[in-house]
């Protein structure tokens, strides 16, 4: 229940034209302050008056992205129980709102240009990597397999990269939430969920080894092809730890030990993959419980490549005299 001042500070932080249709936008999609200016042809400062308005009264979370800001809907307590109120009272066929809506989209598609035109620049590099290693679709299945059916209240994706594992888990989970350092990939990913009509899952900036997430707030977290960036890949598995609920998993993608040493001159390797020993000391730690990785070797073509590992990991389940 939220007190009489908090409810009369959401009122009047709501009860404003331009706020109220930043409210509408902001949950559809998590967008940026040029964007929304895009939308709404107001200026900049005046949007970003309304949206710390909105943030003050808990109605709007500010995500810092590099130089961007991206900003969102409540999707949590008071603020998201005001909200559903809210609109449930109002037509999401007002003049207003399809208007917004239908600007929105041209934002949308102007997103997924960028995105495309990214990966146009970076497509030879991509798939000269891809080529190194086991097909994604057989890797991708073990993942399914060795994560379970679910349902899943919560999947966090550490690196998301262009948004796969989100896509790839979106049919079992309730919400799921990936963070990237890399501004241009987190356009990639938002482009990609988009494009696929995936409204249960969002991307936001983020460290690895410092998420932004809550203490066993997800049941299910992912590395995928993150731990080779990382000078300490043990933070980003003590991360992971904190995240998972108890009794919550935890799947690691990442390549054995090999000697491709142009992948650290070329492509930003700090790790020529990762040890089995190195990630049971790491999660160990983090009091976790590693099982044995399943692999699959690169293709058998007589050229150097790459070994692909996928770990499971338990966080432990809370006993029963415990959790009484």
């Amino acid at each position: 229940m939220t007190t009489f001042d908090d409810l009369l500070e959401k009122l009047k932080a709501a009860g404003e034209p331009t706020r109220l249709r930043l409210l509408a936008l902001l949950r559809e999609n998590d967008l940026s302050v040029g964007e929304l200016v895009q939308v709404l042809g107001q200026s900049q400062p005046r949007l970003s008056h309304h949206l710390k308005n909105l943030s003050e009264a808990g109605l709007a979370e500010r995500l810092p992205e590099g130089a961007f800001v991206f900003y969102r809907a409540a999707r949590s307590g008071a603020g998201l129980a005001f909200l559903n109120q809210l609109f449930s009272q109002t037509r999401p066929d007002a003049p207003e709102f399809r208007e917004d809506r239908d600007k929105l989209r041209e934002v949308i598609l102007a997103r997924a240009a960028s995105a495309e035109a990214y990966f146009s620049s970076i497509a030879e590099t991509w798939d000269s990597l891809r080529a190194l290693h086991f097909p994604n679709e057989a890797i991708e299945d073990t993942l399914l397999d060795l994560a379970g059916p679910g349902p899943y209240r919560r999947v966090v994706d550490f690196g998301t990269g262009t948004g796969r594992m989100l896509l790839l888990f979106s049919s079992r989970a309730a919400e799921s939430e990936g963070i990237d350092f890399s501004h241009r990939m987190l356009t990639v990913a938002r482009a990609n969920l988009e494009r696929a009509g995936v409204s249960n899952s969002r991307v936001r900036f983020g460290d690895v080894t410092a998420a932004p997430f809550d203490d066993a707030s997800a049941d299910l977290v992912i590395v995928h092809q993150v731990l080779h960036y990382l000078d300490t890949p043990g933070d980003a598995i003590a991360e992971a730890a904190r995240v998972l609920m108890p009794g919550g998993r935890l799947l690691v993608i990442d390549f054995a030990p090999h000697d491709l040493e142009f992948l650290r001159a070329e492509h930003g390797h700090r790790r020529l993959g990762v040890r089995h020993d190195a990630l049971t000391e790491w999660a160990a730690q983090a009091g976790l419980t590693l099982e044995a990785p399943r692999s699959f070797d690169p293709p058998t073509q007589g050229a150097p490549g790459l070994t692909v590992n996928i770990w499971r990991a338990t966080k432990p389940a809370l006993s029963k005299a415990r959790a009484a």
